[in-house]
């Protein structure tokens, strides 16, 4: 069988880059989905109350809130073998990691759901050596509705959860020596209250929240996110203009988290949860290269790309359907020494898709486990030989 890794390595050129300092590459990760195979039921990321992901469409794929299709099929966030494959892909692309959406503690909607596989998802992080942040929801605690008291209660109850389980981690993204934490939004706690929050967390971290909310809410800085409103279509102008005016705050002396993305098509109004926030055209893949390029350009010590697996947002960077593996190849092509090819892209998915294939047959999934441990080795070539070998038989 000729090497896939011949045909896509020909085809490459990387994109060379001017020596700077090392800046972290991360990913905002959703870790919200569930599948009835895994946990019972479709999630409602998946479904949104109006798509059945049991209807399959004319394509034979399922009905999702999604205007896009993941590569590997609906999966479930808890899913070691998705997660697996994942963390495979974020180390070939040359991401550095991810910043982790984090509803907190409390069972409520589906937010213990989620703090459980975000827990399950750190150990594969580990294991492919990438490193990993928050970014907590303290929306969750409005949508609670609790009385004030209560709700500075369970935002201690989170904060102090996360400070004594993952801020100290070796792997926990730090700037300054200090556990850096975004805050989507805030939109819950105010100035008085974050000051409250942040006298029960020794490890004093650096909190950051939106360009337009972070002073007023007493935050260490500020991280930009695609800049939807109203409902309209954004044109490239202005979110070049949007982005620039963040890193504008960066070299006045403010710290930054750079923004990078895709596009934005959110499927909300069709889905009957609310008006759409607007959209940003993907241009071919132009609008992730612009911004990323700018990322790379500007002062900030930390790259977040907005975001790995939001679906109902339109903001995917992990193969799809309608992309394939073109957003991740162009991060790896806009690393300063890329480690690995196109190609080797490939092998997560080949790796996940065996595994589906293989349950029941332990000398399959023995073989499968070899693969695996190569790829986390970085391998490649021999990863490909035993999954190659293995496609073959299959």
């Amino acid at each position: 069988m000729p090497s896939l890794r011949l045909f896509f390595f020909c085809c490459l050129t990387f994109v060379s880059q001017a020596a700077e300092p090392e800046k972290l590459l991360l990913a905002h990760y959703m870790p919200w989905y569930g599948t009835k195979e895994v946990s019972g039921k479709w999630g409602w990321h998946w479904t949104m109350n109006h798509f059945n992901p049991d209807q399959l469409k004319r394509d034979g794929q399922r009905e999702a809130a999604s205007h896009d299709y993941p590569l590997i099929g609906l999966y479930d966030s808890g899913d070691d073998q998705a997660l697996e494959c994942q963390v495979l892909l974020m180390k070939l692309a040359g991401l550095d990691g991810v910043i982790i959406d984090w509803y907190g503690t409390r069972d409520f909607n589906d937010y213990a759901e989620n703090h459980e596989h975000t827990r399950k998802l750190i150990p594969w992080l580990k294991k492919a050596g990438l490193r990993f942040a928050l970014c907590y929801e303290d929306q969750a605690i409005g949508q609670m509705k609790l009385m004030a008291d209560e709700a500075i209660k369970q935002g201690l109850l989170d904060l102090q959860w996360a400070e004594q389980h993952w801020f100290s981690d070796a792997s926990y993204v730090k700037q300054n020596g200090r556990p850096v934490m975004l805050v989507f939004g805030p939109q819950h706690f105010k100035r008085a209250q974050w000051d409250q929050l942040r006298t029960a967390l020794p490890s004093n971290p650096m909190l950051f929240g939106l360009p337009h909310l972070a002073k007023d809410h007493g935050m260490d800085g500020s991280y930009g996110w695609p800049p939807v409103s109203g409902g309209k279509a954004i044109s490239t102008e202005k979110w070049h203009q949007e982005l620039e005016a963040l890193y504008a705050r960066g070299n006045a002396g403010e710290t930054v988290i750079a923004s990078v993305f895709p596009g934005f098509q959110d499927i909300y109004k069709q889905a009957g949860v609310h008006d759409s926030y607007g959209s940003i055209a993907p241009r071919s893949g132009q609008t992730l290269a612009e911004s990323l390029d700018m990322a790379m350009k500007s002062n900030a010590a930390l790259i977040q790309i907005a975001t790995w697996n939001d679906y109902g947002e339109g903001t995917v960077i992990e193969p799809t359907r309608n992309n394939g593996y073109r957003y991740l190849e162009m991060v790896q092509q806009r690393k300063t020494a890329p480690k690995f090819s196109a190609a080797d892209l490939r092998l997560p998915v080949m790796l996940y898709q065996l595994r589906k294939r293989s349950a029941g047959d332990a000398e399959l999934s023995e073989e499968l486990n070899r693969a695996a441990t190569l790829l986390f080795e970085g391998k490649c070539i021999e990863a490909e030989a035993v999954l190659a070998a293995k496609l073959q038989s299959k």
